[in-house]
């Protein structure tokens, strides 16, 4: 099941020279109820690349959205991404959870 999402996300930066994951302000991943390290989906609305990875904390109130390692070849600082968090969840809780969906304006506010 969804559990979390953030919408419209402006990524910016890409850091080829590192191992790999998305960097998220901590404060936008709280509020999406994803948790640091936990397996994320990108989509990118602009060239429509899709990358599984994982969710990395960056600095506190920074707004950043970086594709580190080889995911910064799927997309440009300034393309427009939605991230993704999936649960296991069972039949019972399925039914009663609302995920969180986080929704940005152009200044990752």
């Amino acid at each position: 099941m969804l559990t979390g999402k953030i919408h419209l996300a402006r990524i910016t930066a890409c850091e080829l020279d590192y191992e790999g994951s998305l960097e998220i302000d901590p404060e936008i991943l709280a509020e999406a109820h994803i948790l640091p390290y936990e397996k994320i989906l990108v989509v990118n609305r602009n060239n429509g690349e899709r990358l599984e990875t994982y969710a990395i904390p960056g600095k506190s109130g920074s707004k950043v959205f970086c594709l580190n390692g080889p995911a910064a070849h799927k997309g440009n600082v300034g393309d427009v991404i939605t991230i993704m968090a999936f649960s296991v969840l069972d039949e019972k809780e399925a039914q009663i959870y609302e995920p969180q969906i986080v929704v940005l304006d152009k200044d990752n506010n």
